[in-house]
């Protein structure tokens, strides 16, 4: 089996590695997701079965790896994910700094909401759907929505009382 896993890294390790390099274009990090990518084969070898080409599988392997990168690297919301409270037509480089005030304020309110709420509105920043957070939560749909509404809606209201001059 040893051999078999060794001939795999020496077949594909560099195919891999371009791949999520022409994805993320930094090096280390694609070397980093390469290596995981071959550690989950060492774990999931026995599991394979022969339903696809190798090289097939091996880039699903790296693809879900990229994706669960992407996931946790958005796990602090990004400033732009922010700019969805503060509806702006046009931001110049001279408002910059207003726009990190802010982006900082709406941390400090989101941090003041039950765990679940911040959750949500964490997940739909982050792009999961209100399906995909009812689920994970335990909650309909219909309710995922008017929670990430509702906080929402309180956190304008709380910058307009503060004199952010959201509309």
């Amino acid at each position: 089996m040893q051999e078999v896993l060794k001939q795999l890294f020496e077949a594909y390790y560099q195919d891999i590695y371009a791949y999520l390099y022409s994805l993320s274009q930094d090096a280390p990090l694609s070397e980093d997701l390469a290596s995981e990518v071959f550690l989950e084969v060492v774990k999931s070898i026995a599991g394979f079965r022969g339903e696809s080409e190798i090289k097939t599988w091996l880039f699903s392997i790296a693809r879900r790896r990229w994706f669960t990168y992407l996931r946790k690297k958005k796990r602090q919301p990004e400033i732009e994910a922010l700019y969805e409270f503060y509806e702006s037509p046009s931001r110049s480089l001279d408002e910059d700094f207003l726009h990190r005030v802010l982006a900082e304020k709406i941390r400090q309110l989101l941090e003041c909401e039950p765990e679940r709420t911040r959750s949500i509105v964490a997940m739909r920043m982050e792009g999961y759907s209100f399906y995909e957070i009812g689920t994970k939560h335990g909650i309909s749909e219909s309710s995922a929505r008017v929670i990430d509404f509702r906080a929402k809606a309180k956190i304008r209201r709380l910058l307009q009382e503060e004199g952010f001059g959201i509309e």
